[in-house]
């Protein structure tokens, strides 16, 4: 059974940046198409960042530019480095599959507020 493990979410200004992690315990997604995905409170779950085991990347519209997401097959380990963030990126972050998997996480807070 893959679980998997978000951490590296806290409290930032505007402005700020963020570096998540997520790392997978049980299993390998080394060939797998990686995602992260963010909900905010009364919203639904939805992916702003993916990538293929090539290193292919894609972002929604609203994170372009501003985060990058990466991946480390020898780690097991999927990154998001969220950079000038703002007040529409607070959210609870998690990581998945492209296919949603596995079972969900625990995600990671994420709070922009000054």
């Amino acid at each position: 059974q893959v679980q998997l493990v978000e951490s590296g979410g806290g409290l930032v200004q505007p402005g700020g940046s963020l570096k998540l992690s997520c790392t997978a315990s049980g299993g390998f997604f080394t060939d797998m198409d990686m995602g992260w995905y963010r909900q905010a409170p009364g919203n639904m779950r939805l992916m702003v960042a993916s990538i293929t085991p090539d290193r292919y990347t894609t972002y929604t519209g609203s994170v372009k530019g501003r985060f990058t997401i990466s991946r480390d097959d020898a780690k097991n380990t999927i990154y998001l480095q969220m950079n000038n963030l703002n007040f529409e990126d607070t959210a609870t972050y998690y990581c998945n599959t492209r296919k949603q998997t596995f079972n969900w996480g625990q995600g990671t807070q994420v709070t922009v507020s000054s």
